[in-house]
């Protein structure tokens, strides 16, 4: 399966089911809260969305790839386990990198917004 139809399928059932053979074992991921190297990491912290978060989805806009370098468009939103429930949207792209072997050697995300906006969502 063409590593882009396997990023597609893991966008249409964020969190669940992810597939992290796709990622190196050493993967540089980096968004606007956290940068770290390591698949295991990597996949603590869709575990971690998975268990505090209610109802993630990762709307995916558009995915395109341009020899070793993957970019994908997308909307992630989740509800937050307050009292008043907020639903929190954050529209942002993913900047990919794929080696020789098709495996992710790269994945930073960017937000449409800032740290501060999507602060802000939680008390509106």
């Amino acid at each position: 399966m063409d590593i882009l139809e396997v990023l597609q399928a893991d966008y249409r059932r964020f969190p669940k089911n992810q597939t992290y053979s796709i990622y190196a074992e050493d993967v540089y991921f980096k968004d606007p809260m956290s940068e770290f190297r390591g698949r295991d990491r990597y996949q603590r912290t869709i575990q971690f969305i998975e268990t505090w978060f209610t109802a993630p989805q990762l709307d995916l806009h558009e995915i395109k790839r341009n020899g070793n370098q993957i970019r994908s468009d997308w909307t992630l939103s989740w509800t937050t386990p307050l009292p008043w429930k907020p639903r929190i949207a954050i529209a942002g792209w993913s900047e990919l990198e794929v080696n020789q072997e098709e495996l992710i050697i790269s994945h930073i995300d960017y937000w449409h917004c800032s740290r501060f906006d999507v602060l802000r969502q939680h008390f509106k």
